[in-house]
């Protein structure tokens, strides 16, 4: 369950809905590819080093300080990126409280995304954490039941015999490859399923973890997959592929629901309850990641000042420069053609780090058992050395592959001018790989020139 509600979300389901009947074959295919050995691999890893840190600390003891360094960097600056998406999601359900035209308005938009993030930013200044309690009843009611609403009305719709948007059969189960570019929304249906690690840390608090481990995940990628398959394709079986909103798509479909069975008067309170949802998840995420650049700068990456915490134990001006970077990244919002299209290429580019991430963490996994062999690992990937080398190289080729296709302009949503669209997102991947390798290489002259002037300090150290 802590996977389950990790995992789910609400947001990627109107992208998956573009392919139609075919999601299911998408779906499958990376769930075999990259959800299965990111799991595995992440379980071994946990149980050998279960310090607090993740991947951070599993690249660092395989690869050093550079590239643990340029993970922790990575993680970061991927949430970063993400918040704008998360954010316009939640504008654009607001905007369905009000008025649901208003979700195409840049200004309303900006002005939403902008208040509702630096106002959580602030409410963090004073180290306001929700419980997993309350965490876990803004996930349930906020994602799970609207999952769960969306996929009784829809088997309801079919049980109906009403019409559908899309072709159910076996041939519109394989994809459409007659356009490379039909491909480009694949990475976001990879994103849907990241996060498997993050409970990969209770692997060793299972009860045989080596039997039981994997029969977790396997029922955790059973609902997962299911809830994910099943939402999306309601929203796919009500709202033609054509005038799917990859923002809007979801609450779409809840309004073809509603006009047909009577129930329209439900809506406003549901709008209310996915934004209260996204929202809760949002604030929750916004103090996390700072702890990443907390430790670079307790490792001297980063100036001191910036990890200056508060009498609340906030470190402020990381939030601060997070919240900055945020309304930097929300100007793409202007800038594209479509308030869909600034959300997608910010999707994509957090998609395309985050899985730089995960290529790191397979081949640690590698590197790390011929390293350190005799440390002892609760769970290890099934199938010895054999096992270990194919459930990494499928890991590494599959996130290779979506990171290729993230590249590609989308053929389902228009981005404007192809050329812009291509220097955003080469640019600001560029920028997220090459500003960690940099800022670690003046670190180390900076250390280098202290040693040399004070040769016996780094020995009283």
């Amino acid at each position: 369950m802590i996977n389950v509600i990790a995992i789910d979300s609400l947001r990627t389901l109107p992208m998956s809905a573009e392919y139609g009947f075919s999601l299911i074959t998408y779906y499958l295919l990376a769930a075999l590819l990259f959800f299965l050995p990111t799991a595995l691999v992440s379980a071994e890893l946990a149980t050998g080093w279960p310090e607090t840190g993740g991947v951070y600390i599993w690249v660092r003891e395989a690869f050093g300080r550079r590239f643990g360094f340029f993970t922790v960097w990575l993680l970061w600056f991927n949430n970063a990126c993400w918040f704008p998406t998360i954010m316009s999601f939640i504008g654009t359900t607001l905007a369905y409280l009000i008025n649901p035209e208003l979700a195409n308005s840049k200004i309303y938009m900006l002005l939403t995304m902008l208040s509702l993030f630096w106002g959580a930013t602030f409410l963090n200044f004073r180290g306001i954490h929700a419980s997993n309690f309350l965490s876990t009843l803004a996930a349930i009611l906020g994602t799970l039941l609207p999952m769960l609403f969306i996929i009784v009305l829809g088997v309801v719709w079919v049980c109906m015999k009403k019409p559908l948007s899309v072709e159910v059969s076996w041939h519109s189960l394989i994809p459409d490859l007659s356009k490379i570019n039909n491909l480009a929304l694949l990475i976001g249906v990879f994103y849907s399923l990241v996060g498997i690690e993050m409970s990969a840390a209770h692997a060793g608090e299972v009860e045989n973890p080596q039997r039981n481990y994997p029969k977790a995940i396997l029922w955790a990628g059973m609902l997962i997959l299911s809830s994910l398959i099943l939402s999306s394709l309601m929203i796919a079986f009500v709202v033609p592929k054509s005038k799917i909103n990859i923002l809007a798509g979801l609450l779409q479909a809840f309004e073809v629901f509603f006009s047909s069975f009577h129930l329209s008067g439900i809506m406003p309170v549901l709008a209310l309850l996915i934004a209260l949802g996204a929202m809760g998840g949002t604030n929750a995420w916004i103090s996390g990641p700072s702890k990443a650049l907390l430790v670079a700068c307790d490792d001297g990456f980063f100036p001191s000042k910036l990890g200056y915490k508060n009498k609340y134990g906030v470190p402020v001006n990381i939030l601060l420069l997070q919240a900055i970077i945020f309304t930097i990244l929300c100007s793409l919002f202007v800038l594209m053609p479509t308030i869909a299209s600034a959300f997608w290429l910010l999707t994509n580019v957090t998609a395309i780090l985050v899985l730089t991430v995960y290529i790191a963490m397979f081949a640690a996994a590698i590197k790390l058992r011929y390293k350190h062999p005799n440390v002892p690992r609760l769970f290890k990937i099934p199938g010895g050395k054999f096992g270990l080398w194919m459930i990494n190289f499928i890991g590494i080729g599959s996130c290779t592959f979506a990171i290729w296709v993230g590249f590609l302009p989308p053929a389902q949503i228009p981005v404007g001018n192809v050329l812009t669209y291509e220097l955003i997102v080469i640019g600001g991947v560029l920028f997220s790989y090459l500003f960690p390798l940099i800022v670690y290489e003046a670190h180390e002259r900076l250390e280098q020139k202290r040693l040399k002037a004070n040769p016996l300090f780094h020995e009283n150290e």
